[in-house]
């Protein structure tokens, strides 16, 4: 008898709908990306054809003239990588001590850094602007990394330490009576075994960082320091700019996020329910 259980067959109706969901889902990705190919005066004169038009290239290359796309994507990057990376660094050290130390106000210290989700991010936009002011990161890439790691920060914290909390104590007793050190520990053994959980925190934490706009729309001034968010935004509101310019950078600006997500896809799910089921 075969050790892996049998997988189970999809009825046709489970499969049709997955197709339906699928199509509705993708079409308004496809309807962007037919648009950037397609003409300006075929969108203004004439019905939208359903295929891509493929022989748009110097007209589009004509209405981007001038748009810094490469730079404007790049400090999306910057901003993205950067508020992933910082905001998993932290979020680990804290989900590891929230979940493997007994400490007098740990219920205080959980409650009063998720308490930071209740309240719009808008509220907190002036105070930041005048912390950054004084401290000099208006107009400065890593101010809006700061600031999208500090609320991005409790979530992934909660889902890291969801994780950590499934995994047995004797595994770092077994680590201890090696006389490994603490930090030795959380990298050697516990990291390897919540990865999923720290996927998913990343996921999170990425889509955070290069959708940001509000505070890059308020903090940063320089037109070579735009993100692709807020370039886009004023990409729209020219009037002579062209649907197929605008659709391109749209593109451009949403497949870096759905490249990572399918990178991490399988993580996530494990990541998001680690510790939901106990037994």
């Amino acid at each position: 008898m075969s050790a892996h259980s049998p997988r189970r067959k999809r009825s046709p109706w489970t499969i049709l709908v997955a197709i339906v969901l699928t199509a509705v889902v993708g079409f308004p990705i496809y309807w962007m990306l037919n648009t950037a190919l397609s003409s300006q005066r075929v969108l203004y004169t004439e019905p939208q054809p359903l295929l891509p038009q493929l022989g748009n290239w110097e007209e589009l290359a004509d209405d981007l003239d001038g748009v810094p796309v490469v730079s404007m994507l790049s400090n999306s990057a910057i901003i993205a990588i950067g508020t992933t990376v910082l905001t998993i660094l932290l979020a680990t050290l804290c989900a590891y001590a929230l979940s493997r130390y007994r400490f007098h106000g740990r219920g205080l210290v959980s409650f009063l850094l998720f308490s930071t989700q209740m309240v719009p991010q808008a509220v907190f936009l002036i105070p930041i602007y005048a912390l950054f002011l004084g401290l000099g990161l208006v107009n400065n890439l890593w101010g809006l990394v700061l600031v999208n790691a500090a609320f991005a920060l409790p979530v992934s914290t909660f889902i890291i330490k969801v994780g950590m909390d499934g995994i047995p104590y004797e595994l770092e007793e077994a680590a201890r009576v090696d006389n490994s050190p603490p930090l030795g520990t959380l990298t050697a053994v516990l990291l390897p075994l919540v990865l999923p959980s720290i996927a998913a925190a990343a996921v999170l934490a990425f889509f955070a960082g290069w959708g940001e706009f509000m505070y890059a729309a308020t903090f940063v001034t320089g037109r070579e320091m735009w993100p692709a968010s807020v370039g886009l935004s004023v990409l729209a509101e020219q009037p002579s700019s062209s649907m197929p310019a605008i659709m391109t950078v749209a593109t451009l600006f949403a497949a870096p996020a759905v490249v990572f997500f399918l990178l991490v896809q399988r993580h996530i799910v494990s990541g998001l329910t680690a510790g939901a089921v106990k037994g």
